[in-house]
């Protein structure tokens, strides 16, 4: 690493759209809500915060509108310890905006986020530096679902990350909301090729895979060169290391509040399970408890624990256990 922040590159680096965040304050729906509580939220970023929050060093950047929602966003990472020395600021498109709310148990999300800021990134913003001085780069199969630049982008990171022998952690997030499975499967499929460690779920996998038989799909899975992390698989997570698979089971949660960034806390998990040398079992382990942690507190990423508070977790079920 460099000597100082601005220069040098934090563990490990990802990048993506986050966008302004309201929810009706009351249980009410957003139609008949006149309070909204104000937040933010995307996949990246709350991937960054956790993994900072974790103990490990974490840079996010992106394309922020220069607005109060980018400023939000911006101070709010920034207090989390993330580094943002590499996002940019545009006068010419806006942050996106997402509402959400839980109606009848059931949760919806509805994005404003066409031609956003973060839409118009492309290869020019990346950093080479900053990207081939980490030690991982994560991405989403949300970013290249954005725009055509946005596409172009992940590959480019992908191909800059892979030159300099930085490894490559994909999280499909495959949203249909976003683009067509017709035109989401070529490309999360090449990225699962290129991937170091391949994050999908299993409902992701049936689509991608045109398949629901586990048997089919593993033989898919095979044939990458990815550490596969199949997530979803009803109390369990499965690991593909090296054509063997092995089963991780879950963490019970007491009580499930809200299930969103459960799968963000999972990635934070895992990826600070590698930082600190576990084995992927223990790794995955790791990221089965940040989830369980997660799905009990509401919000996007403010239920991710510290450190200390998931190792208290883990210490006291490892006496249990022992």
């Amino acid at each position: 690493m460099n000597e100082q922040y601005g220069r040098q590159s934090p563990e490990i680096v990802t990048f993506g759209e986050s966008m302004g965040l309201f929810m009706p304050a009351s249980s009410k729906g957003i139609a008949y809500s006149s309070q909204f509580e104000k937040s933010f939220g995307g996949a990246e970023s709350n991937v960054a915060i956790g993994v900072s929050r974790l103990g490990h060093t974490a840079g996010w950047f992106s394309q922020l509108g220069r607005d109060p929602f980018g400023t939000m966003i911006m101070k709010a990472l920034r207090s989390e310890g993330v580094d943002v020395s590499r996002v940019k600021y545009t006068s010419e498109a806006p942050t996106g905006l997402m509402f959400r709310e839980v109606v009848a148990g059931k949760s919806s999300v509805y994005y404003y986020r066409r031609h956003s800021a973060a839409s118009m990134m492309g290869p020019s913003d990346l950093d080479e530096s900053y990207i081939a001085g980490a030690k991982l780069l994560h991405i989403t199969g949300i970013t290249p679902a954005l725009s055509p630049t946005c596409r172009e982008t992940v590959l480019e990171a992908v191909r800059i990350a892979k030159k300099n022998g930085v490894k490559v952690c994909f999280d499909p997030n495959l949203r249909l909301k976003l683009w067509t499975l017709e035109e989401a499967r070529p490309v999360l499929l090449e990225l699962a090729n290129e991937a170091d460690y391949f994050l999908p779920g299993l409902d992701e996998l049936a689509l991608l895979y045109e398949t629901e038989k586990f048997d089919e799909i593993l033989v898919k899975l095979k044939q990458l060169s990815a550490v596969c992390v199949i997530k979803g698989g009803g109390d369990r997570t499965y690991l593909l290391d090296a054509g063997e698979l092995s089963e991780v089971p879950y963490f019970k949660a007491k009580q499930v509040v809200d299930t969103v960034g459960a799968g963000d806390g999972f990635c934070a998990g895992f990826l600070v399970g590698l930082l600190k040398g576990m084995s992927h079992a223990e790794a995955v382990r790791l990221g089965n408890l940040i989830g369980s942690m997660v799905v009990q507190m509401e919000g996007d990423w403010e239920a991710i624990p510290t450190w200390e508070e998931a190792k208290a977790v883990l210490d006291n079920i490892n006496h249990i256990e022992r």
